[in-house]
């Protein structure tokens, strides 16, 4: 995992947490899921070892799977540690959120109890957060998923692989792994009982009214939502019985359910999903509706019940409510690609964004004249506005007359106001991005829309382009080295809010590191990129008040014109050279001033 000094979630790493994650629910029985638990510590959370310790009927917790270590494994499986030393361990630990830690300067009092484990002596950290081999961590597992609920079990681990207790992302990523541990666990025990109860209906008469009992308990106590549908004839996917906890989820009463169908209930967005998820054994992650017209993320898991005579008699749905799971990956994926400090974008989505943008193909050939023929045809942009509210518009050229400024959270097409879906004319059904020479080697894609870079030689013809303005403020240094990174901090965050304020809804404003920041904005030509630069810099330059103390900063913008044949790295540099450029001269002219 990622160490506390790195400032964004790396996504590989991100792609490996969500990959666990969901291998915990495609374990076809409780052996095998507690032991893709076990696994997926080891292989997604990077720790060498881990243990789960699953609360037994008597109470006290058994080794029901360990990985990382074969000797580990034959010491500890099958062994059982009493509950009241468990309780004693969870008790005494050092709380981190909902994980406990025992460091190993206090751990030597339970050297002697009877919780099995494979500690061993080793010589004292060199650093304050180096991972000592006495030192325990633990995370508990409760059957409602939080801290209030009855205890499931407990996840063991220990060797982290870069020698360090786990920071902030660290203990954050073991919470929720062991959160979605607890609900896999849960429903693989779950899952046997149904189908258990689900054969026991098939057998003669008299099995059939003892089953039937067991198999309604199991249905209308079951702590996620269970569904009955019809299968065949008229009525198929009719939903014939729905458990109290689906009702709650959706907000319905079970004879409100009993009208609809999961396709009436579908975000219209997901349909399709739906109706590829087959029938037999089938699953998807979709929305569905809510009474008050909200929509949950929720999983969908489909059984087939049938007997040998008659073929399919209805389909059993579990549904599980996985939006807690994804608001989590939500936010995991916005820390990986957002400046924690301001909220902007960050370098590694700026560069994702322009590359979007470019293609391999140099302007001048062919395909690009095909392809200005109609500047905006076919293009489906993908900008996200960073900012807050500003005023209706900042007057003259694209930024004139009553334009919408950007807002946190909205998204567009394209990077320019005028790019958007609704002035792009139709390609047509003979559209053809092969005939234009778009390949795998050029980077061109179908409905790709080439950058140009407008001509800087000569006079101003008009011609937009898509402009990238590499700013650098001037006097930040002395600002953060004066009054500390307190008032540094507040002064990047100001300057970040004027920037959004000051770009139309479809631009890009991102922090590159340090005080340095990249405007895109798309459909400008010269004079216009020239005036945006102006108007930017004018609303740097009023001082900013922190902690009752007003300071100033400046700031020297690069203009530079992204291209398709160049790279996101080439267009980034090229506008920085001319910052630098610029920042001389205006400190030339202000020598000659003096």
């Amino acid at each position: 995992m990622e160490t506390e000094s790195e400032p964004y979630v790396r996504l590989a790493t991100l792609r490996g947490l969500h990959q666990v994650v969901a291998d915990l629910n495609t374990a076809r029985s409780l052996a095998d899921t507690l032991q893709t638990v076990a696994d997926g510590i080891v292989t997604g959370l990077g720790y060498e070892l881990s243990a789960v310790n699953l609360v037994r009927p008597d109470g006290d917790l058994v080794v029901a799977a360990v990985a990382g270590s074969a000797g580990a494994e034959a010491l500890m499986a099958g062994r059982v540690g009493s509950r009241v030393s468990w309780e004693r361990r969870l008790a005494m630990a050092d709380q981190w959120g909902s994980l406990r830690f025992i460091p190993y300067t206090e751990g030597w009092v339970l050297d002697n109890d009877d919780v099995p484990q494979w500690h061993t002596a080793g010589p004292a950290p060199r650093f304050p957060d180096e991972w000592h081999p006495m030192d325990r961590l633990f995370a508990p597992m409760y059957t409602a998923g939080a801290a209030g609920g009855e205890l499931l079990g407990v996840i063991s681990v220990d060797k982290p692989r870069n020698g360090r207790r786990p920071g902030a992302w660290g203990r954050e990523a073991l919470q929720m792994y062991a959160f979605q541990a607890a609900i896999a666990i849960s429903n693989a025990r779950l899952r046997a009982n149904m189908q258990r109860a689900l054969v026991r209906l098939e057998r003669e008469q008299q099995a059939l009214r003892a089953s039937e009992e067991s198999f309604r308990q199991a249905f209308e106590y079951a702590p996620s939502g269970m569904a009955i549908a019809e299968m065949g004839g008229d009525q198929h996917g009719r939903l014939h019985r729905t458990n109290d906890a689906l009702c709650r989820l959706l907000g319905r009463s079970a004879s409100q359910m009993r009208r609809y169908s999961f396709s009436d209930l579908v975000h219209p967005e997901d349909i399709g999903t739906l109706l590829r998820t087959s029938a037999e054994g089938g699953r998807a992650e979709l929305r569905l509706a809510r009474r008050d017209g909200t929509y949950v993320w929720v999983s969908l898991r489909n059984s087939v019940v049938a007997d040998a005579a008659d073929g399919p008699r209805f389909l059993l749905t579990h549904v599980e409510d996985i939006e807690e799971r994804k608001r989590h990956e939500l936010q995991l994926a916005h820390r990986a690609s957002h400046d924690s400090l301001t909220g902007l974008p960050n370098s590694a989505e700026l560069r994702a964004r322009l590359s979007s943008r470019l293609c391999g193909r140099a302007p001048g050939s062919e395909p690009h004249a095909a392809a200005v023929a109609a500047p905006y045809g076919c293009l489906d942009g993908f900008a996200e506005v960073e900012g807050v509210e500003g005023p209706a518009g900042l007057g003259g050229g694209p930024y004139g007359h009553g334009a919408e400024l950007g807002q946190a959270g909205v998204y567009a097409h394209g990077f320019g106001s005028e790019a958007g879906p609704d002035h792009a004319p139709d390609c047509g059904p003979d559209y053809a991005p092969d005939e234009l020479g778009y390949g795998a080697h050029d980077g061109a894609y179908p409905g790709h829309v080439h950058a140009i870079a407008p001509p800087e030689d000569g006079p101003d013809d008009g011609t937009k382009g898509l402009a990238v303005l590499f700013c650098d403020l001037d006097g930040f240094k002395a600002i953060n080295d004066r009054f500390g990174h307190h008032t540094g901090d507040a002064v990047l965050i100001e300057v970040a809010r004027r920037l959004s304020n000051g770009v139309r809804e479809g631009d890009t404003v991102a922090r590159l590191g340090g005080d340095e920041f990249v405007v895109l904005a798309d459909g400008l030509a010269l004079a216009d990129a020239e005036d945006l630069a102006v108007r930017l810099r004018s609303a740097i330059l009023p001082p900013i008040r922190v902690d009752g103390r007003a300071v100033r900063v400046g700031a020297s913008f690069g203009i530079g014109w992204a291209g398709c044949g160049m790279s996101a790295d080439e267009v980034l540099h090229s506008a920085d050279q001319r910052m630098y450029v610029e920042k001389r001269s205006r400190a030339k002219a202000g020598r000659r001033a003096g």
